[in-house]
């Protein structure tokens, strides 16, 4: 089940990618481009951009999250059945969908402050014109972050092993809102960068993916923790020295 899933979230998720070089992304002020997915081009309304976006957001997240998830989903199902409970398999589902409910909120958020800077960055040359180095600033803002307790503090609440196994519908649903709220807090920074690099990028989305599992999964955290955002750091530096380079 979980296979098929990531498979399916998977290829949508390249399928929008690879049709984005498609459209006419706008030449901006400053040598980059603004893409017309923050616009409602060729959509009824605002509202049908938001909600384009938010299913695209929705999909991608699948794609890249359920690797980290899936083993906390699988825990979920093994303690479950330990417990005698009649349906493990309902009662991960139910954990899987309101992790992913949070996630899907952050995405109407960043639908809207992304939203709100495309306009700004049209309206506003001056402004566009740093946008390559504010993507700068970010990822190596983003790196810093990991260097942090509030990082190191939100990993591990990722990585703990529930106290209590989720007995019931609502107690699933609970833990699964837990969970993806901790989950939206450590990815702050990896998901910024994300953000900042293209949000559509399969370059960029595969290497974020790695790195989220990898501090996720492996049994020294911390190293790896460090090195993503000694990487992060040094990528940063090279984007504002050539930003600073190109004014």
């Amino acid at each position: 089940m979980l296979t098929l899933l990531f498979a399916a979230s998977t290829a949508m998720t390249v399928a929008w990618c690879t049709s984005m070089p498609s459209m006419d992304d706008m030449p901006m002020p400053g040598g980059w481009t603004l893409s017309m997915m923050w616009m409602p081009m060729g959509e009824p309304s605002w509202w049908g951009a938001a909600l384009s976006f938010l299913g695209m957001w929705t999909v991608m997240m699948i794609a890249m999250m359920l690797p980290s998830l899936a083993p906390v989903l699988w825990r979920c199902h093994q303690g479950v059945s330990g417990h005698g409970a009649a349906s493990p398999a309902w009662l991960a589902m139910i954990v899987g969908v309101g992790y992913f409910v949070v996630w899907a909120a952050l995405g109407a958020l960043v639908f809207s402050v992304g939203a709100a800077l495309a306009s700004f960055e049209m309206a506003m040359p001056a402004l566009a014109r740093e946008v390559p180095l504010g993507v700068g600033v970010v990822v190596l803002l983003a790196g810093a972050l990991q260097f942090t307790r509030w990082k190191s503090h939100s990993l591990a609440c990722c990585r703990r092993e529930p106290e209590r196994v989720p007995a019931n519908a609502g107690a699933a649903w609970r833990h699964g809102l837990r969970h993806g709220l901790h989950c939206v807090y450590c990815c702050a920074g990896l998901t910024s960068i994300l953000l900042a690099w293209g949000v559509m990028n399969l370059r960029a989305m595969m290497l974020v993916t790695l790195a989220i599992t990898a501090e996720r999964l492996v049994s020294a955290a911390t190293p790896m923790v460090r090195t993503i955002g000694a990487t992060a750091v040094m990528a940063g530096l090279l984007l504002v020295l050539r930003a600073l380079g190109a004014a």
